[in-house]
């Protein structure tokens, strides 16, 4: 028995529409790379070998004369690499993306052309409102490339940087509790028979971490306080081993204080305000000559004594303890952080070519979207919106209409 096809009469023979994916054209880029005047800023944002990778694929990238010095790469290994080199500053801001690794100044704006892109560290304590009304009328992209997420949600040049600065502040204490210093003359790790140095770290982060792994790997006695309960279990057992934890008790700081030989104040900010936790009280309950590194101090700082050094002038002596609150303390190893910075931003410029523009990559990168703080005329970023008393424009909105 044969079985009848049955056809609804609903079925059609036309067809139907299917949406397309319209894939950007590639875009060779122009990349400029300034000299950092501000900021005691060492770093530079690319280096020669991310230069000659964005050479080779066919993009133009322009350095301004003697840029990685402080980082000690030279002019000569940028035009190797591929690199024009200029003299004029004004020159390198021609260029369609600006990359700097340090915020952009008040002369930086003045010689900035309209519509272009530049992706640089912000520093809200040192912006000014007529520095944003500058830059939006200018009709600028700007990315804070320390706002920049990647694809698991953490911030990548952060982290290193923080990394960086966890590390380094052990090895800065230990040069200062030294002799050739100024020091009390004390060795953080101790030897046979003498016990080590103590060492206090405030905040149990990333930089907290570091600088509890450096402190161990040399030896010293470590203790770490941190209001989160996490955060100090994780601390535990990412570096594998049980040490002295402690909520931020000030009667349990205070006794701590007085017998340590090494502070490191590494709190996090809580909107974007780092809590003040040791007093003017404590530190003068410290011994003389013990060291205070202060690597909040870019926030405001976690101990009430610290106030802003340089790594030219970086060091003063309160209640004869030596403070070190230099802000930019990654800046000091400007080659290892440069090359740390490097390996997150050439493949976001390279992948701005490949989706043929900024534009293209902010409706698609949502951890990119979320570090711009201007777009095209526009303050997208809602905590400097609120500082400044300016209209926030959420990007996220825009983007949805961008095609």
């Amino acid at each position: 028995m044969s079985s009848k096809v049955k056809i609804s009469s609903s079925f059609s023979y036309i067809p139907l529409e299917e949406t397309i994916e319209i894939i950007p054209r590639r875009k060779q880029l122009f990349i400029g790379i300034p000299k950092e005047d501000t900021f005691s800023e060492n770093r530079i944002p690319l280096t020669p070998e991310a230069v000659s990778v964005l050479i080779q694929n066919g993009h133009e990238v322009v350095v301004e004369h003697r840029a990685g010095e402080h980082a000690f790469y030279k002019d000569n290994d940028f035009s190797e690499a591929g690199a024009k080199i200029v003299y004029d500053k004004a020159e390198v801001f021609r260029a369609d993306i600006i990359i700097k690794s340090a915020p952009i100044s008040d002369e930086e704006i003045n010689i900035l052309q309209a519509g272009k892109v530049v992706i640089s560290p912000v520093h809200l304590p040192f912006l000014k409102a007529e520095m944003i009304q500058k830059l939006v009328k200018k009709q600028i992209v700007a990315i804070a490339f320390d706002s920049i997420k990647d694809d698991n949600g953490s911030y990548p040049i952060v982290r290193t940087m923080s990394e960086i600065a966890g590390s380094s502040a052990i090895i800065q204490a230990a040069k200062y509790l030294s002799n050739s210093h100024n020091g009390v003359g004390v060795l953080l790790g101790g030897i046979s028979g003498i016990p080590p140095a103590q060492v206090v770290i405030l905040g149990a982060g990333v930089v907290g971490e570091s600088a509890t792994r450096t402190a161990l790997g040399l030896g010293a006695d470590v203790k770490v306080f941190d209001n989160s309960i996490y955060r100090l279990m994780r601390l535990q057992n990412n570096v594998g081993r049980r040490l002295y934890t402690s909520v931020i008790d000030p009667h349990e700081l205070k006794k701590s204080l007085a017998k340590t030989d090494v502070v490191i104040g590494a709190l996090k900010p809580i909107n974007g305000v780092t809590p003040m936790v040791v007093t003017e009280e404590m530190v003068a309950l410290m011994k003389a000559g013990s060291v205070i590194i202060d690597v909040s101090i870019d926030r405001g700082g976690c101990i009430e004594t610290s106030r802003p050094t340089t790594h030219d002038n970086p060091v003063f002596s309160k209640f004869d303890v030596i403070h070190y609150c230099v802000p930019n303390i990654a800046s000091g190893v400007a080659r290892t952080a440069s090359k740390a910075i490097s390996n997150v931003l050439m493949p976001i410029v390279m992948d701005i070519a490949e989706k043929g523009g900024v534009d293209y990559v902010l409706k698609t990168k949502q951890g990119i979207r979320n570090g711009v703080y201007l777009y095209k005329g526009l303050i997208t970023n809602q905590h400097i919106a609120k500082r400044f008393d300016m209209k926030y424009t959420d990007l996220n909105l825009i983007m949805t209409n961008f095609i």
